[in-house]
Protein backbone atom coordinates (compact mmCIF):
# COMPACT_ATOMS: atom_id res chain seq x y z
CA UNK A 1 0.00 0.00 0.00
CA UNK A 2 2.81 2.33 0.54
CA UNK A 3 3.57 2.89 -2.85
CA UNK A 4 -0.15 3.35 -4.30
CA UNK A 5 0.20 6.04 -1.61
CA UNK A 6 2.95 7.58 -3.31
CA UNK A 7 1.34 7.24 -6.10
CA UNK A 8 -1.24 9.86 -4.78
CA UNK A 9 1.35 12.61 -6.37
CA UNK A 10 1.28 11.31 -10.04
CA UNK A 11 -2.56 12.24 -10.16
CA UNK A 12 -3.00 15.98 -10.66
CA UNK A 13 -4.87 17.94 -7.71
CA UNK A 14 -8.44 18.37 -9.50
CA UNK A 15 -10.08 16.99 -6.36
CA UNK A 16 -9.41 17.77 -2.59
CA UNK A 17 -9.70 14.02 -1.83
CA UNK A 18 -11.10 12.48 1.27
CA UNK A 19 -8.00 10.12 3.03
CA UNK A 20 -8.95 6.94 1.94
CA UNK A 21 -8.73 4.50 -0.90
CA UNK A 22 -12.41 2.67 -1.96
CA UNK A 23 -11.92 -1.07 -3.03
CA UNK A 24 -14.99 -2.23 -2.78
CA UNK A 25 -18.70 -2.24 -3.05
CA UNK A 26 -21.57 -4.21 -2.11
CA UNK A 27 -25.22 -2.38 -2.34
CA UNK A 28 -25.28 0.44 -0.92
CA UNK A 29 -21.85 -0.03 1.52
CA UNK A 30 -18.31 0.49 0.24
CA UNK A 31 -15.15 -0.99 1.74
CA UNK A 32 -11.58 0.80 1.90
CA UNK A 33 -8.20 -0.53 1.84
CA UNK A 34 -8.07 -1.26 5.62
CA UNK A 35 -11.27 -3.63 5.36
CA UNK A 36 -13.26 -0.72 6.93
CA UNK A 37 -17.46 -0.42 5.83
CA UNK A 38 -19.10 2.72 5.36
CA UNK A 39 -22.70 3.13 4.48
CA UNK A 40 -22.71 4.96 1.41
CA UNK A 41 -25.52 8.06 1.24
CA UNK A 42 -23.23 9.60 -1.97
CA UNK A 43 -23.17 6.30 -4.47
CA UNK A 44 -20.39 8.13 -6.55
CA UNK A 45 -22.16 11.42 -6.63
CA UNK A 46 -26.01 9.97 -7.05
CA UNK A 47 -24.48 7.46 -9.96
CA UNK A 48 -24.79 3.92 -8.19
CA UNK A 49 -28.29 3.84 -8.37
CA UNK A 50 -28.73 0.47 -8.47
CA UNK A 51 -26.46 -0.27 -5.63
CA UNK A 52 -22.99 -0.99 -5.73
CA UNK A 53 -21.98 -4.17 -8.09
CA UNK A 54 -25.78 -4.17 -8.77
CA UNK A 55 -26.78 -7.76 -10.59
CA UNK A 56 -28.23 -6.58 -13.76
CA UNK A 57 -26.07 -4.13 -15.39
CA UNK A 58 -23.05 -6.23 -13.63
CA UNK A 59 -24.16 -9.75 -15.69
CA UNK A 60 -25.54 -7.39 -19.00
CA UNK A 61 -21.73 -5.76 -18.68
CA UNK A 62 -20.00 -9.09 -18.11
CA UNK A 63 -21.86 -10.71 -20.74
CA UNK A 64 -20.93 -8.08 -23.65
CA UNK A 65 -17.37 -7.95 -22.65
CA UNK A 66 -17.14 -11.84 -24.13
CA UNK A 67 -18.99 -10.69 -27.65
CA UNK A 68 -17.80 -7.14 -28.56
CA UNK A 69 -15.74 -4.28 -26.59
CA UNK A 70 -16.33 -1.52 -29.49
CA UNK A 71 -16.86 -1.10 -32.88
CA UNK A 72 -16.91 3.17 -33.37
CA UNK A 73 -19.81 4.72 -34.24
CA UNK A 74 -19.01 3.95 -37.54
CA UNK A 75 -21.56 0.58 -37.39
CA UNK A 76 -24.55 0.21 -35.39
CA UNK A 77 -24.43 -1.88 -32.14
CA UNK A 78 -26.80 -4.12 -30.79
CA UNK A 79 -26.65 -3.10 -27.42
CA UNK A 80 -26.79 1.09 -28.72
CA UNK A 81 -29.79 0.62 -30.56
CA UNK A 82 -31.47 -1.18 -27.70
CA UNK A 83 -30.62 1.57 -25.53
CA UNK A 84 -31.85 4.20 -27.84
CA UNK A 85 -34.73 2.57 -27.81
CA UNK A 86 -35.70 1.98 -24.02
CA UNK A 87 -34.52 6.02 -23.74
CA UNK A 88 -37.15 6.68 -26.91
CA UNK A 89 -39.97 4.91 -25.02
CA UNK A 90 -39.47 6.54 -21.40
CA UNK A 91 -39.23 10.29 -23.68
CA UNK A 92 -42.05 9.37 -25.75
CA UNK A 93 -40.28 9.92 -28.91
CA UNK A 94 -37.26 11.76 -30.51
CA UNK A 95 -33.98 10.63 -30.71
CA UNK A 96 -30.30 9.49 -28.74
CA UNK A 97 -27.09 10.55 -28.98
CA UNK A 98 -24.37 8.94 -26.57
CA UNK A 99 -21.34 10.29 -24.93
CA UNK A 100 -19.90 9.49 -22.13
CA UNK A 101 -20.42 12.02 -19.67
CA UNK A 102 -23.00 14.70 -18.34
CA UNK A 103 -20.77 17.78 -19.50
CA UNK A 104 -20.46 15.90 -23.02
CA UNK A 105 -24.06 15.55 -23.02
CA UNK A 106 -24.68 19.09 -22.32
CA UNK A 107 -21.99 20.23 -24.66
CA UNK A 108 -24.26 18.40 -27.59
CA UNK A 109 -27.22 20.30 -25.98
CA UNK A 110 -25.42 23.74 -26.78
CA UNK A 111 -24.34 22.76 -29.96
CA UNK A 112 -28.18 20.97 -31.26
CA UNK A 113 -29.64 24.46 -29.43
CA UNK A 114 -27.36 26.86 -32.15
CA UNK A 115 -28.08 24.43 -34.89
CA UNK A 116 -31.84 24.09 -34.93
CA UNK A 117 -32.62 27.43 -34.41
CA UNK A 118 -29.91 29.45 -36.07
CA UNK A 119 -29.46 31.57 -33.07
CA UNK A 120 -26.27 32.07 -30.01
CA UNK A 121 -27.54 32.83 -27.11
CA UNK A 122 -28.14 30.66 -23.52
CA UNK A 123 -29.91 31.58 -20.96
CA UNK A 124 -29.13 29.47 -17.77
CA UNK A 125 -29.91 29.62 -14.19
CA UNK A 126 -27.70 31.11 -11.44
CA UNK A 127 -26.67 28.26 -9.13
CA UNK A 128 -26.50 26.14 -12.11
CA UNK A 129 -24.33 23.16 -12.81
CA UNK A 130 -23.88 21.67 -16.40
CA UNK A 131 -20.23 20.53 -16.16
CA UNK A 132 -16.33 21.78 -16.57
CA UNK A 133 -15.92 21.34 -20.57
CA UNK A 134 -15.61 25.06 -21.66
CA UNK A 135 -19.08 25.21 -22.87
CA UNK A 136 -20.69 23.80 -20.61
CA UNK A 137 -18.45 25.75 -17.55
CA UNK A 138 -20.02 28.98 -19.59
CA UNK A 139 -23.71 27.90 -18.87
CA UNK A 140 -22.79 27.03 -15.53
CA UNK A 141 -24.14 29.75 -12.83
CA UNK A 142 -21.22 29.59 -10.52
CA UNK A 143 -18.64 32.16 -11.11
CA UNK A 144 -16.06 30.75 -8.45
CA UNK A 145 -15.53 28.07 -11.32
CA UNK A 146 -14.93 30.17 -14.20
CA UNK A 147 -11.88 31.57 -12.29
CA UNK A 148 -9.19 30.85 -14.28
CA UNK A 149 -10.49 29.78 -17.60
CA UNK A 150 -12.03 32.53 -19.55
CA UNK A 151 -12.71 34.31 -21.47
CA UNK A 152 -16.08 31.57 -21.38
CA UNK A 153 -18.16 31.38 -24.19
CA UNK A 154 -20.44 34.58 -24.80
CA UNK A 155 -23.73 35.14 -24.83
CA UNK A 156 -24.96 33.29 -21.75
CA UNK A 157 -27.29 35.00 -19.11
CA UNK A 158 -28.01 33.71 -16.21
CA UNK A 159 -31.19 33.64 -14.24
CA UNK A 160 -32.41 33.40 -10.48
CA UNK A 161 -34.06 29.47 -9.98
CA UNK A 162 -37.90 30.33 -9.36
CA UNK A 163 -37.56 34.09 -10.36
CA UNK A 164 -40.36 34.40 -14.07
CA UNK A 165 -39.25 37.95 -13.53
CA UNK A 166 -35.55 37.11 -13.48
CA UNK A 167 -36.31 34.65 -16.58
CA UNK A 168 -37.81 37.10 -18.37
CA UNK A 169 -35.27 39.59 -18.36
CA UNK A 170 -32.49 37.25 -19.32
CA UNK A 171 -34.35 36.14 -22.18
CA UNK A 172 -33.72 39.77 -23.31
CA UNK A 173 -32.60 39.89 -26.61
CA UNK A 174 -35.48 37.05 -26.74
CA UNK A 175 -34.86 36.64 -30.67
CA UNK A 176 -31.42 35.72 -29.86
CA UNK A 177 -32.08 32.89 -27.53
CA UNK A 178 -31.34 29.29 -29.00
CA UNK A 179 -31.86 27.64 -25.42
CA UNK A 180 -33.17 27.53 -21.71
CA UNK A 181 -31.13 25.51 -19.67
CA UNK A 182 -32.60 24.22 -16.16
CA UNK A 183 -31.65 21.45 -13.67
CA UNK A 184 -34.67 20.18 -12.37
CA UNK A 185 -32.87 20.49 -8.99
CA UNK A 186 -30.02 22.50 -8.46
CA UNK A 187 -28.08 19.79 -6.96
CA UNK A 188 -24.22 21.57 -7.11
CA UNK A 189 -25.95 24.50 -6.44
CA UNK A 190 -27.57 24.04 -3.09
CA UNK A 191 -30.25 21.09 -3.67
CA UNK A 192 -32.82 23.93 -4.71
CA UNK A 193 -35.88 22.20 -6.53
CA UNK A 194 -37.88 24.28 -9.18
CA UNK A 195 -40.92 24.75 -8.48
CA UNK A 196 -43.57 23.69 -11.24
CA UNK A 197 -45.31 27.20 -12.18
CA UNK A 198 -41.20 28.83 -12.74
CA UNK A 199 -40.80 25.44 -15.02
CA UNK A 200 -43.97 25.62 -17.14
CA UNK A 201 -43.59 29.24 -17.41
CA UNK A 202 -39.99 28.91 -18.69
CA UNK A 203 -41.76 26.39 -21.15
CA UNK A 204 -44.07 28.52 -22.24
CA UNK A 205 -41.11 31.57 -22.82
CA UNK A 206 -38.79 29.12 -24.67
CA UNK A 207 -41.95 28.21 -26.93
CA UNK A 208 -43.42 32.04 -27.15
CA UNK A 209 -39.41 33.15 -28.00
CA UNK A 210 -38.62 30.26 -30.52
CA UNK A 211 -36.23 28.63 -28.15
CA UNK A 212 -35.74 25.27 -27.12
CA UNK A 213 -35.76 23.80 -23.61
CA UNK A 214 -33.23 21.71 -22.21
CA UNK A 215 -33.76 20.06 -19.04
CA UNK A 216 -30.29 18.97 -17.90
CA UNK A 217 -31.33 15.41 -15.32
CA UNK A 218 -27.58 14.50 -15.08
CA UNK A 219 -28.03 14.45 -11.20
CA UNK A 220 -31.55 14.67 -10.99
CA UNK A 221 -32.46 11.55 -14.16
CA UNK A 222 -32.88 8.08 -13.96
CA UNK A 223 -35.26 7.37 -11.09
CA UNK A 224 -33.54 9.79 -8.33
CA UNK A 225 -36.34 12.01 -7.52
CA UNK A 226 -39.00 9.30 -7.54
CA UNK A 227 -39.95 9.42 -10.96
CA UNK A 228 -37.94 8.32 -13.97
CA UNK A 229 -37.33 12.10 -15.47
CA UNK A 230 -37.65 14.86 -12.96
CA UNK A 231 -39.34 16.96 -15.23
CA UNK A 232 -42.61 15.17 -14.84
CA UNK A 233 -43.24 16.61 -11.93
CA UNK A 234 -43.09 19.84 -13.05
CA UNK A 235 -45.72 19.99 -15.81
CA UNK A 236 -43.30 19.89 -18.57
CA UNK A 237 -42.21 18.30 -21.96
CA UNK A 238 -39.01 20.13 -22.81
CA UNK A 239 -36.84 19.44 -26.35
CA UNK A 240 -34.09 18.13 -24.86
CA UNK A 241 -33.10 16.06 -21.64
CA UNK A 242 -29.28 15.19 -20.85
CA UNK A 243 -28.30 12.29 -18.56
CA UNK A 244 -24.86 10.74 -17.27
CA UNK A 245 -24.28 9.65 -13.56
CA UNK A 246 -27.22 7.17 -13.19
CA UNK A 247 -27.44 6.12 -16.70
CA UNK A 248 -25.04 2.91 -16.75
CA UNK A 249 -24.46 3.00 -13.15
CA UNK A 250 -21.47 3.34 -12.60
CA UNK A 251 -19.72 2.73 -16.34
CA UNK A 252 -19.12 6.32 -17.87
CA UNK A 253 -21.95 7.50 -20.01
CA UNK A 254 -23.67 10.07 -20.95
CA UNK A 255 -26.83 10.49 -23.59
CA UNK A 256 -28.87 13.73 -24.71
CA UNK A 257 -32.47 13.15 -25.64
CA UNK A 258 -33.64 15.30 -28.58
CA UNK A 259 -37.62 15.69 -29.22
CA UNK A 260 -39.16 16.21 -32.64
CA UNK A 261 -38.23 19.98 -32.60
CA UNK A 262 -34.56 19.75 -31.65
CA UNK A 263 -33.44 16.36 -33.14
CA UNK A 264 -33.23 17.90 -36.91
CA UNK A 265 -30.60 20.17 -35.93
CA UNK A 266 -27.47 17.33 -36.06
CA UNK A 267 -27.20 15.56 -39.18
CA UNK A 268 -24.18 13.48 -40.25
CA UNK A 269 -20.86 14.82 -39.49
CA UNK A 270 -22.45 17.71 -36.57
CA UNK A 271 -21.66 15.96 -33.72
CA UNK A 272 -19.61 12.69 -32.70
CA UNK A 273 -17.96 10.51 -29.53
CA UNK A 274 -15.54 7.90 -29.80
CA UNK A 275 -16.53 5.74 -26.98
CA UNK A 276 -20.33 7.11 -26.90
CA UNK A 277 -22.57 4.54 -27.23
CA UNK A 278 -20.04 1.77 -26.27
CA UNK A 279 -21.69 -1.75 -26.54
CA UNK A 280 -20.33 -2.82 -23.02
CA UNK A 281 -21.54 0.37 -21.21
CA UNK A 282 -24.74 0.31 -23.25
CA UNK A 283 -25.49 -3.48 -22.29
CA UNK A 284 -25.27 -2.17 -18.49
CA UNK A 285 -27.48 1.01 -19.00
CA UNK A 286 -30.25 -1.14 -20.68
CA UNK A 287 -30.35 -3.00 -17.84
CA UNK A 288 -30.81 0.26 -15.37
CA UNK A 289 -33.29 1.58 -17.77
CA UNK A 290 -35.16 -1.74 -17.10
CA UNK A 291 -34.99 -1.84 -13.41
CA UNK A 292 -36.13 1.34 -13.07
CA UNK A 293 -39.90 0.53 -12.81
CA UNK A 294 -42.60 0.93 -10.47
CA UNK A 295 -41.70 -0.98 -7.05
CA UNK A 296 -38.40 1.02 -7.42
CA UNK A 297 -39.37 4.65 -7.66
CA UNK A 298 -42.25 3.49 -4.64
CA UNK A 299 -38.70 3.15 -2.96
CA UNK A 300 -37.09 6.28 -3.73
CA UNK A 301 -40.32 8.38 -2.47
CA UNK A 302 -40.82 6.96 0.67
CA UNK A 303 -37.23 6.49 1.77
CA UNK A 304 -37.33 10.17 0.73
CA UNK A 305 -39.89 11.06 2.83
CA UNK A 306 -38.43 8.93 6.05
CA UNK A 307 -34.83 11.15 5.19
CA UNK A 308 -36.64 14.44 5.38
CA UNK A 309 -38.60 13.84 8.29
CA UNK A 310 -35.90 12.62 10.22
CA UNK A 311 -33.32 15.35 9.29
CA UNK A 312 -36.07 18.18 9.89
CA UNK A 313 -36.55 16.64 13.22
CA UNK A 314 -32.58 17.23 14.47
CA UNK A 315 -31.77 20.50 15.70
CA UNK A 316 -28.41 21.60 13.98
CA UNK A 317 -30.87 21.24 10.70
CA UNK A 318 -32.57 24.69 9.51
CA UNK A 319 -34.16 23.32 6.48
CA UNK A 320 -34.56 20.50 4.29
CA UNK A 321 -35.67 20.61 0.68
CA UNK A 322 -35.28 18.38 -2.86
CA UNK A 323 -37.22 15.31 -4.07
CA UNK A 324 -36.82 11.85 -3.74
CA UNK A 325 -33.68 10.55 -2.51
CA UNK A 326 -31.64 14.13 -4.17
CA UNK A 327 -31.90 15.72 -0.38
CA UNK A 328 -30.63 18.44 0.90
CA UNK A 329 -30.34 19.81 4.28
CA UNK A 330 -29.13 23.47 5.11
CA UNK A 331 -27.52 23.22 8.90
CA UNK A 332 -26.58 25.56 11.19
CA UNK A 333 -23.07 25.63 10.74
CA UNK A 334 -20.39 24.76 8.06
CA UNK A 335 -21.00 21.33 6.30
CA UNK A 336 -17.25 20.54 5.74
CA UNK A 337 -16.14 19.58 9.49
CA UNK A 338 -19.45 17.67 9.35
CA UNK A 339 -18.61 14.84 6.20
CA UNK A 340 -15.52 14.71 7.78
CA UNK A 341 -17.36 13.62 11.54
CA UNK A 342 -19.80 11.49 9.53
CA UNK A 343 -17.05 9.42 7.50
CA UNK A 344 -15.32 8.73 11.19
CA UNK A 345 -18.28 7.24 11.72
CA UNK A 346 -19.00 5.30 8.93
CA UNK A 347 -20.99 7.27 7.00
CA UNK A 348 -20.19 9.08 3.61
CA UNK A 349 -22.21 12.31 2.48
CA UNK A 350 -22.02 15.18 0.30
CA UNK A 351 -21.95 18.60 0.32
CA UNK A 352 -23.98 21.35 -1.85
CA UNK A 353 -22.22 24.64 -0.49
CA UNK A 354 -21.24 25.78 2.75
CA UNK A 355 -23.43 24.84 4.92
CA UNK A 356 -25.59 22.56 2.91
CA UNK A 357 -25.26 18.62 3.84
CA UNK A 358 -26.43 16.58 0.62
CA UNK A 359 -27.71 12.55 0.61
CA UNK A 360 -27.72 10.93 -2.59
CA UNK A 361 -27.80 7.66 -1.48
CA UNK A 362 -28.91 4.31 -3.74
CA UNK A 363 -31.99 3.92 -5.03
CA UNK A 364 -32.14 0.53 -3.36
CA UNK A 365 -31.80 2.21 -0.27
CA UNK A 366 -34.04 0.37 2.95
CA UNK A 367 -35.53 1.69 6.14
CA UNK A 368 -33.04 0.23 8.38
CA UNK A 369 -30.43 1.86 6.47
CA UNK A 370 -32.49 5.14 6.30
CA UNK A 371 -32.75 4.97 10.50
CA UNK A 372 -28.78 4.06 10.77
CA UNK A 373 -27.50 6.82 8.73
CA UNK A 374 -29.93 9.56 10.74
CA UNK A 375 -28.60 8.32 13.88
CA UNK A 376 -25.42 8.90 12.90
CA UNK A 377 -26.21 12.01 11.39
CA UNK A 378 -27.75 12.69 14.73
CA UNK A 379 -24.88 12.11 17.07
CA UNK A 380 -22.55 13.93 14.79
CA UNK A 381 -24.75 17.33 14.79
CA UNK A 382 -25.37 17.08 18.84
CA UNK A 383 -24.39 19.99 20.08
Amino acid sequence: MTSLVHARSSVLPTYARADITVVRGDGCTVWDDAGRSYLDFVAGIAVVGLGHCAPGPLAAAKAQLDELWHASNLYWTEPMLRLASLLEERFEGGGAFFCNSGAEANEAALKIARKATGRTRIVALEGGFHGRTLGALSATGQPGKWEGFGPLVPGVSFARPNDVESLEAALAPARETALILLEPVLGEGGVIPLEPGFAQAAAELAHEVGALLCVDEVQAGMGRTGTFFAYEQLGIRPDLVTLAKGLANGLPMGALLAGERAAAGFVPGDHGSTFGGNPVVAAAACAVVEAIDAELLQNVRDRGVELEAGLSALPAVRSVRGRGLLIGAELDRPVGPVVDACREQGLLVLSAGPDVLRLTPPLIVDAAQVAEALTILEGVLAP
